[in-house]
């Protein structure tokens, strides 16, 4: 898709929201688990812009269908696309923190707005989400503890303020996004003794709206800090950060999750042998920005091919633009706000069908006076 170097997107059908995309996401990780596991579990967090309700979080959806105990913090969190690094970071210091070995759930969620149709946006769109579970025994990525580089300020870039809308300035956003790259690694150097943006760090993952804007983000942050050629930016770029944005060009923006699937994206292609530091940027429009590090590992990423991410992904139906522009108009009954619901399959009932039916995924069956009512299909 041109200047956004994409290739394809993921869609939610109508009977998937935001609670669905987080149960679906987690459930391989909580299912590997023995229940002692389970029990450690003493923090959910969600981060999400597509939230259902102004008061209930969808966290307690999430721990409900997920069956984790009830002996457990639980809620939700907001900023835009950063809403994910919010709830990681307050997962990291919690069990950094706790006297006693506990884990944390990390969900970063989203499910894109259909009001956006027919702008600049609408072809960046996708869903889905991203489960980290937060422990001490680090396996896919070991944080850099106190390694954060941080940079906010108020603008109003892109912004959700009915259910029903997402609007914005564009050109605005990506001008904050670069400014925010810049001032939060260099924020990150003034924390952080000795940081070179060459040597520091074997990779580099990037907030992922789409990847063209990851390119272009790369070439200026590389030429300000390291004054490179244009020729060794481009080699770079494909050594350090081309991985990381190959599943993002195939799902499309996740919101609060894209950064998570540039890094599951990277874990998926990047050629990881031993410990290797990875870069990380994260940005949310409004505005706030991190820039932090952590290390992975050959055996994380060995670990992480093996829940086939690639495969669900190729697995995906492909839709005409017909059976497109049916969901994207019916997607509408699943937003926030809803009081009843009985979900209209006619228009879809075949792809409910040949990929749903017998799949285990969690799906949503109705809303009663607002309170949302999912089934395992």
């Amino acid at each position: 898709m041109g200047n956004l170097l994409m290739d394809r997107k993921s869609v939610n059908a109508p009977i998937e929201d935001p609670v669905t995309n987080a149960v679906n996401a987690a459930k391989p990780l909580i299912d590997a688990l023995s229940q002692a596991e389970r029990d450690m579990i003493e923090l959910v967090i969600v981060g999400t812009e597509s939230g259902l309700d102004f008061g209930k979080p969808i966290s307690t959806y999430i721990a409900h269908y997920l069956g984790l105990s009830r002996r457990c913090r639980s809620f939700e969190v907001k900023h835009a696309c950063y809403g994910g690094t919010a709830a990681l970071q307050m997962a990291l210091s919690f069990v950094q923190a706790s006297p006693r070995p506990v884990k944390a759930l990390v969900i970063a969620a989203d499910a894109s707005s259909v009001a956006a149709r027919n702008t600049y946006w609408e072809p960046s769109q996708g869903a889905g989400a991203v489960a980290m579970i937060v422990g001490q025994d680090a396996r896919l990525l070991a944080v850099d503890f106190g390694a954060n580089g941080y940079h906010s300020f108020e603008v109003m870039d892109t912004l959700r303020p009915r259910a029903d809308l997402e609007a914005g300035d564009s050109d605005l956003s990506i001008l904050s996004y670069m400014a925010c790259l810049e001032a939060s690694y260099d924020h990150y150097c003034q924390v952080v003794e000795g940081v070179d943006v060459n040597r520091s760090f074997d990779h580099l993952v990037l907030h992922t709206p789409f990847a063209g804007m990851v390119k272009s983000a790369h070439r200026r942050l590389l030429r300000k800090t390291a004054g490179m050629t244009p020729g060794d930016i481009d080699a770079d770029f494909g050594r350090r950060v081309e991985p990381s944005i190959r599943l993002c060009q195939s799902i499309g923006n996740i919101y609060s999750a894209a950064l998570y699937l540039a890094l599951c994206s990277l874990l998926e292609y990047g050629d990881i042998a031993g410990a290797q530091r990875v870069g990380l940027f994260s940005y949310g429009s409004g505005c706030a920005s991190e820039f932090y590090s952590g290390v992975i590992t050959a055996d994380g990423a060995r670990q992480f091919r093996a829940l086939e991410t690639t495969r669900h992904v190729a697995e995906r139906w492909p839709l005409s633009m017909d059976e497109y522009e049916a969901i994207s108009n019916l997607s509408l009954q699943r937003m926030a706000g809803v009081q009843d619901l009985r979900p209209d399959l006619g228009a879809y009932a075949h792809i409910l069908r040949a990929r749903y039916e017998g799949s285990g995924l969690l799906v949503l069956a109705g809303i009663s006076n607002f309170h949302r009512e999912y089934r395992w299909v």
